[in-house]
């Protein structure tokens, strides 16, 4: 038996996780020190000034959630959803559906406005909706990684706000690989993981919330169910008073400050072009192969594509080709899109020119097609 576990080499082009950064993998080999040495919370507070930025967001509150994405998920509903809250549920994919359960049990009265796995709600039907309902809270998510849709969040966010309402925002497949803009959007609490397009390991939920809803948070009378995900406690040991409240994962934060210095380094602006720039050569090549998108053109998130297979074609055969032959690791659908379409995550560290190439000359191989690569070269070469 080796001393350590040597994985296969693999190139992660599915929703998640994605490749990550040597520079990062190097933060998580740094010593550990206690989680209330004042050094580390000066870790801390640089991963809130980072955060900060890639959210784009003055809000103080700009923390991770030890946990992964659906952590952060939870501690939002948790946090702001108690029994009989209303909640306004703009559902269209699977995590629209999580949403849902975790409102529901936590005793929530849920509406929800349902459109089909791949559409999204347009301004006009959001507003409606929302004062209709006049619910206490809205939720929907950004960039929904079960469909590859994006979500325009201002109307609803502004409606929201007209009948008082707090959103929630699910940005897991969104922040740091397109733009979020808490504030200008008007999000409330908004929450990511670190996996997606961050690029670091999985393990924390980077969160936001706006003075409005801290303000909530800090007046709220009942105690949050859940100790663990009780944002007040946290922001608290965050906060000026580092009040301890549990011990934190010490290296997955030196990752994620590297994972967001990295952002800072390339530019946001930057970062978003390299993603949009990817996702059309992608695009460009799955059409050469005579695919089309399951998303309308519009709607789609440039980190996380969904091509719909060609007929006849076995979903889970060309899955395990392409890791098999070509290291490649994409998914396929689930829910209503089971053996529909690809899920092929260009996020972060994995939205690169050789990793879109590689995959659309593998796909080449495996559908029998042709001129996906030169396709895509196109686009490159046009800029």
């Amino acid at each position: 038996m080796p001393a350590f576990y040597q994985p296969p080499h693999r190139i992660l082009l599915g929703p998640g996780p994605s490749m990550v950064d040597p520079r990062v993998y190097s933060a998580l080999a740094a010593p550990i020190i206690g989680h209330t040495d004042p050094d580390f919370f000066g870790v801390l507070q640089d991963a809130t000034d980072l955060l900060r930025y890639v959210f784009g967001t003055e809000n103080e509150c700009a923390i991770a959630v030890s946990g992964t994405g659906t952590a952060g998920m939870e501690a939002a509903v948790m946090n702001f959803v108690e029994a009989g809250t209303k909640v306004a549920m703009f559902a269209n994919g699977y995590f629209s559906d999580r949403l849902t359960e975790m409102c529901k049990r936590q005793g929530a009265e849920v509406a929800r406005l349902e459109k089909p796995w791949g559409e999204v709600f347009d301004d006009d039907e959001a507003r409606a909706f929302i004062e209709r309902e006049k619910p206490q809270i809205a939720a929907f998510v950004h960039a929904e990684t079960s469909t590859g849709a994006l979500q325009p969040a201002k109307a609803i966010c502004d409606a929201a706000h007209e009948v008082g309402a707090l959103t929630i925002g699910d940005c897991v497949t969104s922040l740091g690989g397109m733009p979020v803009e808490v504030d200008k959007n008007g999000i409330d609490i908004a929450y990511s993981g670190t996996q997606k397009c961050l690029s670091a390991p999985p393990g924390l939920s980077p969160l936001t919330l706006s003075p409005r809803a801290l303000e909530r948070l800090r007046a709220r009378k009942t105690p949050c169910v859940s100790w663990y995900l009780d944002l007040k406690l946290i922001d608290a040991y965050w906060g000026a008073s580092h009040r301890y409240h549990h011990t934190t994962p010490i290296s997955m934060f030196y990752a994620l400050r590297e994972a967001l210095r990295l952002c800072k380094l390339e530019t946001m602006e930057a970062r978003f072009e390299r993603h949009r720039l990817n996702h059309r050569a992608f695009v460009a090549g799955i059409e050469a192969l005579g695919m089309r998108m399951h998303v309308a053109a519009e709607n789609r998130l440039w980190t996380l594509n969904t091509p719909v297979l060609p007929a006849g074609v076995d979903d889970a055969a060309l899955r395990k080709r392409l890791l098999e032959e070509f290291s490649i690791e994409v998914l396929g659908g689930f829910g209503p899109l089971t053996g529909k379409v690809l899920r092929v995550g260009l996020m972060g560290v994995s939205s690169q020119r050789n990793y879109v190439l590689l995959l659309l000359q593998a796909l080449e191989t495996c559908l029998g097609g042709s001129g996906a690569a030169r396709a895509a070269e196109a686009v490159y070469a046009g800029g």
